[in-house]
């Protein structure tokens, strides 16, 4: 999914020890922020001017903060296919460790501390951008305010720039309505991520949204359970780079690859016993492999015949689009939920094959005998995409509910 896993929204959570940040907290800002100047000095880190507006399109939106899978400089590129529109995005470097593309990045000490680099970037939003769109409940002007995101919603909104939200995932995903709903839940258990404190944060996140009543998307049809209100944004990707003409389902033992981002949450050790079992039998050839960089991917799904998402969600994102793109099968769970929602905003059916931890197993076993019929699945998947997931829907959906305001 397009998310960003354990979500927290200031950059000092992912890296600062937590007796050091409950002893830095004690401090009083004023402080903070001379030490924070004082150290980027030092270091010659840069203060980055704003990214200018292009004021002579009628809506300017600018988009950040996380730019989580890249969704973020997606969707600014889709809506600045309409020649009215410029889109821009920026992130916050530490929340971007794989380098998705972005048109502006800052650090988050600059983002938390620079008094300059917030009225500088305030001083731009209201003056040359009409929309702001804020990514994850993160407060898109760092520290100003104090870090408060419903004072800075209000700033941004007196100077009549129009305010929208976007939800990524697990800063909205309520941990106790998704175990109630899933039996196979990364919630189920604190192995992946302690789960008391992000029920806390999305309840926070979710009075947030209620607070703000701006214009609020998702990204994935899963996080309407969670944000009824909310309008489905699908995640973009670029369905060229995935295209390929390689045969499918023509290996006598099936070519079956799963490349988690993370094996937690895509329940990778759920299914690896019956994996194991099928390629001992010769009917698979599994592929598990991590570390893969963003370019080697196209070739490692057109090389496969079979490809897993993830089975813990029940929802799908990014991965599993690229995978569709590619022309494979891909083998995910994703609940009834999701896949009514697909069908009513789409008009078509999820080309995903269903399968859980439980009947995984049964499942590639029935692909390694009818061959033809998943065949006719997997050819699907590239027309849905196009459809759904190459950025003109997300565009359309843009404008309607919020770029029109």
């Amino acid at each position: 999914m397009a998310e960003a896993g354990n979500h927290l929204t200031q950059g000092e959570n992912f890296f600062v020890h937590p007796t050091a940040k409950m002893v830095w907290n004690l401090v009083p800002s004023v402080v903070q922020d001379f030490v924070a100047s004082t150290i980027d000095r030092v270091n010659k880190v840069p203060i980055p001017p704003p990214p200018l507006a292009q004021r002579d399109r009628r809506v300017r939106l600018y988009i950040g903060p996380t730019n989580y899978a890249g969704q973020g400089h997606r969707w600014a590129r889709a809506a600045a296919e309409n020649p009215d529109v410029d889109g821009r995005n920026m992130v916050c470097l530490e929340t971007n460790p794989f380098g998705y593309a972005t048109d502006y990045s800052v650090r988050w000490r600059t983002m938390e501390h620079s008094r300059r680099w917030q009225r500088d970037l305030f001083a731009e939003l209201t003056e040359g951008y009409t929309h702001v769109m804020i990514e994850a409940e993160s407060p898109i002007l760092g520290g100003m305010f104090g870090a408060d995101i419903r004072r800075q919603v209000a700033a941004l909104r007196a100077r009549g720039v129009t305010v929208g939200m976007i939800c990524h995932g697990t800063d909205i995903r309520l941990p106790s309505r998704h175990k109630a709903l899933e039996q196979w839940s990364y919630f189920s258990n604190d192995d992946w991520t302690p789960v008391a404190p992000i029920e806390k944060i999305v309840l926070s996140n979710m009075a947030l949204l209620d607070d703000i009543a701006a214009p609020t998307f998702v990204s994935t049809p899963g996080l309407l359970l969670d944000v009824p209100f909310a309008h489905l944004l699908p995640v973009v990707i670029e369905p060229d780079l995935w295209a390929n003409s390689e045969p499918l389902l023509e290996n006598k033992r099936l070519r079956v690859v799963h490349i988690p981002s993370n094996p937690l949450p895509k329940g990778t050790m759920h299914i690896a016993p019956a994996l194991e079992r099928l390629q001992s039998e010769g009917i698979v050839d599994y592929i598990h492999v991590t570390g893969k960089t963003q370019a080697e991917m196209p070739a490692m799904y057109a090389g496969a015949d079979v490809v897993l998402d993830q089975f813990r969600a029940g929802d799908y994102g990014v991965a599993s689009c690229e995978a569709m793109a590619s022309g494979r099968l891909v083998v995910a769970h994703v609940s009834e939920q999701a896949r009514g929602v697909v069908l009513q905003e789409t008009g078509l059916e999820l080309p995903i094959l269903e399968a859980n931890i439980d009947t995984l197993e049964d499942v590639i076993r029935d692909i390694a005998v009818r061959r033809d019929y998943y065949r006719t699945i997997a050819a699907r998947g590239p027309a849905f995409i196009r459809h759904a997931h190459d950025g003109r829907m997300s565009r359309a959906v843009l404008e309607q509910h919020f770029l029109s305001e």
